[in-house]
């Protein structure tokens, strides 16, 4: 594999992608503190404090959307950085990723998991996500390519 793809993420693209990132990252916690928010307000229901319990399920409900206001004000603090015109090189050793203004390099080897999909390639070292790639700036043929790849490189790390 080697081959190069030149792009720019659309404004929309980086906020879609920076909302499945953060939302697997987020997972035990978007639904754990809400669950325990509105456990602790019907407790304090049936203790008698009325005043606390609906502060609880208030946040119960609160907390998802202010969960997602601050997913989408992180992206578009990142929106100047990242769509602009993108030349990327993919080989199988890994990927470059250069901007007029950055230059990136990494192995694959680095990565403990790429996610795939419909949309995304997200990639991941530990459990810290350290870029993707939108589908789109990849012909199907290459999209194929890339993915055979990435399930092959899975087999090959797997006991």
């Amino acid at each position: 594999m080697d081959f190069t793809v030149t792009y720019e993420p659309t404004p929309d693209e980086v906020a879609r992608a920076l909302a499945q990132v953060l939302k697997r990252q987020l997972r035990l916690t978007s639904l754990v503190l809400p669950s325990v928010l509105a456990l602790s307000g019907l407790v304090c229901f049936a203790v008698g404090s009325t005043g606390l319990g609906v502060g609880m399920l208030a946040g119960a409900v609160v907390f998802p959307l202010l969960l997602t206001w601050s997913i989408r004000r992180s992206a578009r603090r990142q929106l100047a950085h990242l769509c602009v015109p993108t030349v990327i090189r993919m080989t199988t050793d890994g990927y470059e990723c250069r901007t007029e203004q950055s230059s990136t390099s990494m192995k694959w080897s680095l990565f403990g998991d790429i996610v795939t999909g419909p949309e995304f390639w997200l990639f991941y070292a530990k459990k810290q996500c350290m870029g993707f790639l939108p589908r789109r700036a990849f012909d199907s043929g290459r999209q194929a390519e890339f993915d055979a790849f990435i399930a092959s490189r899975h087999h090959a790390e797997a006991p």
